[in-house]
């Protein structure tokens, strides 16, 4: 069950079961990463869902927190669905560029098909943030490039800072 809240016509957040979750204790993992999670197809909230537990089992990373989830329009290619977003923030001791490869084959386990540039998906998983580092590569920028302009990241963001 969620409690859904109405931000504006295009907006609107959903919180609930492991969404606005937040750990106590300490991780003894390296590297703490924001990672900004996103999804139009199917039921996008209970792969978020199953995608939490799938972190949670997993041992080369250590869930820390979650914030709520916000309904938005798609920007780019706009013939298409809304996008359920949020923020998960994890620690593991993989290097941006290792982690990068573990989050694309994450998106391959459920069901990411890349056809175009800003398609519909059934996940995505972007690193917003990696410890303070700054990476630009040509497969990987950190801080992402766009986070400062995206409500799809800083609304999900601004639930987990405060």
């Amino acid at each position: 069950m969620y409690i859904k809240c109405k931000l504006n016509e295009s907006l609107t957040t959903f919180k609930g079961l492991h969404f606005g979750y937040k750990k106590k204790q300490k991780s003894l993992h390296r590297y703490r990463s924001t990672i900004g999670i996103g999804g139009n197809i199917g039921d996008v909230k209970r792969r978020f869902e199953h995608l939490f537990i799938f972190l949670k089992k997993d041992k080369r990373v250590e869930l820390l927190q979650t914030s709520l989830i916000l309904k938005n329009p798609p920007f780019g290619y706009l013939e298409q669905e809304d996008f359920f977003n949020s923020i998960i923030v994890v620690q593991t001791s993989m290097q941006p560029k290792v982690f990068l490869d573990y989050l694309m084959r994450l998106e391959k386990k459920f069901a990411r098909q890349r056809s175009f540039a800003d398609a519909p998906r059934t996940l995505d998983l972007d690193i917003i943030f990696f410890d303070n580092r700054v990476v630009k590569t040509p497969t990987l920028q950190i801080p992402h490039i766009a986070w400062r302009t995206r409500e799809s990241v800083l609304i999900p963001l601004m639930d987990i800072v405060q």
